[in-house]
């Protein structure tokens, strides 16, 4: 094998490392909702997705949403709640607030209009 050959099955090895760790090893961060009042807040950034994208809540207690989208991307323009049957426009450099109320336990999807940014709510008891 000469020099070339060696750099390029190095180099495709670290690639594959990589796709592999992404896929199949990298936990996602969850974020717990902090009470206070009684309500549930969360502050979420829309850039390329929704950062957190995993929100854990509890039951029966009311959650706000605090969405700030910081890009103009227009797949980012609405979020949807399906499981709530919710749908919000989401300026650009603004905040949206979203509030609801959880009623059962479960995990329930969100996402964009184009359903290309995923996010998920865990609700706990």
């Amino acid at each position: 094998m000469n020099s070339d050959q060696i750099f390029v099955t190095l180099f495709g090895l670290l690639l594959a490392t990589g796709v592999i760790w992404y896929f199949f090893l990298y936990k996602k961060q969850s974020v717990t909702a902090k009470e206070s009042s009684g309500v549930q807040d969360v502050k979420i950034l829309v850039k390329g997705g929704y950062d957190p994208e995993l929100i854990v809540v509890k039951k029966n207690k009311p959650v706000r949403l605090n969405f700030y989208r910081d890009e103009t991307s227009s797949c980012s323009e609405t979020v949807v709640f399906p499981d709530f049957r919710l749908r919000q426009e989401l300026p650009a450099f603004k905040n949206t607030v979203i509030e609801i109320l959880p009623q059962q336990t479960g995990e329930f999807d969100f996402h964009c209009d184009m359903n290309m940014l995923h996010g998920k709510l865990i609700v706990e008891e």
